[in-house]
């Protein structure tokens, strides 16, 4: 298999990596990058975007990157909290009243940031194209009681996170999450970053697999999931996932197609405390706030440890976002993995159209390794 792009002096071996991700994992397309000091390191990629046309991986190849949506989303709401539009410790329902029914009114903007809204899924039936309008869903979630199961007190919220900051910035910004990255963000930092893509884009967009046991639903006599009801799961959502209707969409916890290049210069800003190539679009403090620490436990649907600041991820034992200890970041479901390391002022990103069900995924860890070995130390 072929890899193309480059690596500078010093982080040769990381293409090695990258390429036997191939032969041993099974990877079929993929592409990584990374920055070190705002200075593109490492950009690779290789295989295959489209197994039924044979279609290969592109320097532009866009990959739906799912939950790496979250740090994106993320970054939109601490700018508003910057702006003073927002404050993470004030209650939900001061920007959005209807919020408050169901005894939700003392739920916090930080609490649904970092995943202690007891919230974790909508509990209402919706049609297909219901899921794909955020304010639909949001409306749901707004009449919705709080998940009676303990439990739920620090669930992953997988797709309601999206839904309910979502409505939150539309509520003080007037934006939609989409509008308000692409103005703030990718705009001046020149991303190939999308929530919500063009039509004109769908064309560069990788075929998204499902990897064995990945297409796992709940059961319904399982509670815990049944608590999350996501649809992205099932055994119809490969032709979800891969639909221009879900592509166009704005699916703000879960619809990001992006190139790892790109997403890697997000991280590189960020790990710069928000400044890139003379463009600043977060404040130092800003940034500090998003990574400091707002819960930190086992998860119950994975049994895994997980700490959470202000939407990012936060490193843990398990060390998701490579050895660095102060690593942060957004993992995309089966595989993905976009990062910082604010400490070696790095950013990265791997992205890939093979989903996997495999934990730990050695695929991301062992180019995080290889590109954590690269540094000087």
């Amino acid at each position: 298999m072929d890899v193309h792009g480059f690596t500078a002096a010093g982080f040769e071996p990381i293409a090695e990596v990258f390429a036997r991700n191939f032969k041993e994992h099974e990877e079929t397309g993929a592409a990584f990058a990374a920055y070190r000091d705002g200075e593109l390191v490492v950009d690779l990629w290789g295989g295959i975007a489209d197994p039924d046309t044979g279609r290969p991986w592109r320097t532009d190849t866009l990959q739906l990157v799912f939950s790496g949506a979250k740090g994106l989303t993320a970054a939109c709401v601490l700018l508003l909290v910057e702006r003073g539009l927002l404050e993470l410790d004030a209650p939900v329902a001061r920007y959005w009243p209807e919020f408050a029914a169901a005894g939700k009114g003392g739920i916090t903007v930080a609490e649904i940031m970092s995943h202690q809204a007891r919230l974790p899924g909508v509990q209402l039936p919706f049609a297909d194209e219901e899921f794909l309008d955020p304010r639909h869903m949001a409306g749901l979630l707004a009449g919705q009681a709080p998940a009676a199961d303990p439990r739920a007190a620090f669930m992953y919220h997988a797709l309601t996170y999206g839904w309910l900051v979502g409505e939150l910035i539309h509520r003080t910004d007037g934006r939609s999450v989409g509008a308000l990255f692409a103005d703030e963000f990718a705009g001046p930092l020149g991303l190939d970053v999308w929530l919500g893509l063009p039509d004109e884009q769908h064309h560069r967009v990788a075929t998204t697999l499902p990897g064995p046991g990945v297409l796992a639903p709940p059961t319904d006599d399982d509670p815990l999931r049944a608590l999350t009801r996501n649809p992205l799961i099932t055994a119809e959502a490969p032709a979800l996932w891969n639909s221009a209707a879900f592509r166009r969409a704005e699916v703000p916890a879960v619809g990001a197609h992006v190139t790892a290049r790109s997403m890697a210069r997000f991280y590189a800003c960020l790990a710069r405390s928000g400044e890139l190539d003379g463009v600043r679009v977060l404040a130092e403090a800003t940034v500090r706030r998003g990574r400091r620490e707002l819960r930190r436990g086992v998860e119950p649907l994975w049994g895994s440890p997980m700490a959470y600041g202000a939407g990012f991820e936060l490193g843990t034992e398990t060390a998701l976002y490579g050895p660095a200890p102060d690593a942060f970041g957004h993992a995309g479901a089966w595989g993905s993995r976009h990062g910082a390391w604010p400490g070696a002022r790095v950013g990265f990103s791997y992205a890939m159209n093979r989903t996997r069900a495999a934990w730990p995924d050695r695929r991301p860890l062992n180019l995080l390794t290889a590109l954590h070995d690269a540094l000087p130390h």
